[in-house]
């Protein structure tokens, strides 16, 4: 049986700033810290990316022919104030006046994000969001946003929370580079959580147009045994890491025992200790029924086992399958040998997780309104030839994925969108040029853009709203 989709569903493509604009230094731009980082510790750069801000006219045109009525565009905070606050750059804020002017011309809904990895690099190097002075500024460029882009519809604070204080302090493989420090990793998500709420409640006290919201990224995490104990264990506590931590403070306004209880384990093993002041939770518990909707990004699972050992992690950067590695101390470890399909990155390909996880949300969290999914899509290496790509693989991951959706949508869930990431080939943040998700295959020497199988596919579910 064929599965659909509602007639009004959203069926979007995914950008961010950095991943596919390029002109990283050109009309006033300030610098981000990924710019030096990208030179110290990677084999590629963010210029061109994908050339988006000179080629979003074309790729605007690609998406309505492809049936693609809204995408994910972000802000870059730095062309808007390139030191972070103070004084305006003209050049940019006109910049994303003609990008939203372009969607909206071609019928292409933008879902707009404030902050998508790249804080400015002044306010990077002065402790980034552990430093509460910078979730003022960033409260302070999102009210800038708000008055003066009011043709924008759809707002969302932050992208993954969560990622952003792995790769910044566990992983290391974002700047600035700090391994396995739980401390600040937890306070970075709190901080950043608190100044989402201080967006938000501004946005529905001054009752601005639109709607509000944030992304986070949600892997599911299973017990690789779920009859002993102790994977379980590790699985409830890896969940509070990536999961449950960020969705009590968005949807409780607090955090629950059980959370906490796990938190000051965690912290009780690794050190690390946390600042959680009263005003905080006052902004929270103020803005935890005010998200008009909840963007999960979702690409893969993890099954947990129970480990007694150092805490090491091992990044798989260049889709060398089998190299990664992800294990935590007083946690558990992330087992590899299970029979779940991977991509060359060793992301678990498990469409259920995704199923599972909107499940979780509607029953902890009835309170999330509307849920967009707002990246999923598959990282692969692809092959040109014939000026396309026979992407089947990448066909067949959407395909059950968007069949995960249908289901949730029969079984209750509220959700209304999807964005596939990416809309063209971006730069992967800690992966570079190699690792490609868009429809359509961009040759980055050229910057011409080529229609992938999937481009085809994807218009067809689109046209019809049955996922074929």
């Amino acid at each position: 049986m064929i599965k659909t989709l509602p007639q009004d569903f959203i069926f979007g493509g995914a950008t961010a700033a950095y991943q596919a604009e390029g002109a990283t230094q050109e009309d006033g731009k300030g610098p981000v810290a990924w710019d030096n980082y990208l030179k110290e510790n990677y084999w590629y750069r963010a210029d061109p990316a994908s050339d988006f801000y000179h080629k979003y006219p074309v790729d605007l045109q690609l998406a309505e022919e492809f049936g693609v009525n809204g995408i994910r565009v972000s802000i870059a905070w730095s062309r808007i104030f390139p030191s972070g606050f103070g004084e305006v750059n003209p050049k940019g804020v006109a910049f994303y006046h003609q990008l939203f002017e372009e969607c909206h011309k071609h019928g292409v809904e933008p879902f707009v994000t404030l902050h998508h990895f790249d804080t400015p690099e002044i306010l990077h190097s002065n402790g980034d969001f552990l430093n509460r002075e910078n979730v003022e500024h960033f409260v302070n460029y999102a009210k800038f946003c708000f008055e003066e882009f009011p043709e924008v519809n759809y707002w969302t604070t932050f992208n993954e929370i969560g990622p952003i204080g792995d790769g910044q302090y566990m992983v290391g493989k974002f700047p600035p580079g700090i391994k396995y420090d739980f401390g600040r990793l937890f306070q970075s998500h709190h901080n950043m959580m608190v100044a989402h709420a201080k967006t938000i409640n501004y946005f529905k006290k001054n009752n601005i147009n639109g709607e509000i919201g944030i992304v986070h990224a949600l892997p599911m995490k299973y017990p690789k045994e779920p009859n002993n104990s102790e994977d379980v264990r590790a699985c409830e506590l890896e969940d509070i890491i990536f999961n449950k931590f960020i969705l009590d403070a968005t949807y409780k306004g607090k955090y629950s025992e059980h959370t906490m209880a796990g938190v000051n384990h965690i912290l009780s093993v690794n050190g690390g200790q946390l600042d959680l002041r009263e005003e905080d939770f006052i902004a929270l518990s103020a803005a935890k029924d005010l998200n008009d909707f909840l963007g999960i990004n979702y690409y893969m699972s993890d099954w947990m086992e129970a480990f007694d050992g150092e805490t090491e992690i091992t990044h798989n950067g260049r889709g060398e399958k089998g190299s990664s590695k992800y294990q935590i101390k007083g946690v558990g470890r992330r087992a590899m040998d299970v029979d779940v399909p991977r991509n060359d990155w060793d992301w678990i390909i498990y469409p259920q997780g995704l199923y599972d996880q909107m499940m979780r949300v509607k029953r902890d969290y009835p309170n999330y309104k509307k849920i967009y999914i707002t990246e999923n899509g598959l990282g692969y290496k692809d092959e040109f030839v014939n000026n396309t790509v026979k992407d089947d693989a990448r066909i067949d991951y959407v395909k059950q994925h968007l069949e995960a959706i249908s289901d949730a949508i029969a079984d209750g869930v509220n959700v209304q969108g999807y964005f596939i990431w990416s809309l063209m080939d971006v730069f992967s943040w800690s992966n570079g040029y190699e690792k490609r998700y868009g429809l359509f295959y961009v040759d980055f020497d050229t910057q011409e853009r080529y229609p992938k199988k999937s481009a085809y596919w994807y218009k067809d579910v689109a046209n019809s709203h049955k996922i074929i």
